[in-house]
């Protein structure tokens, strides 16, 4: 079979995770979805900026990008 030059893409099925945060994160994100929305001219409900926001630090995260390119043991 020939191979494409773009590769399978990977599973995109969506993950639902329910999580519990503090009052003052819950302020701090009310905060930061009214200031994107400022600066961008499109709201966006926190459930959405969310995974963005996790994204982004896990690929800022230079210790966390290391230990993933090691081999697992196993």
């Amino acid at each position: 079979m020939a191979e494409l030059k773009l590769a399978k893409l990977p599973d995109r099925t969506p993950v639902k995770l329910t999580i519990s945060v503090s009052p003052d994160l819950h302020r701090a994100l009310n905060q930061y979805a009214a200031l994107y929305s400022e600066i961008y001219g499109q709201e966006e409900p926190i459930a959405e900026l969310i995974p963005a926001m996790l994204g982004s630090f896990l690929e800022s995260d230079r210790a966390f990008a290391r230990a993933r390119q090691k081999p697992q043991v196993g």
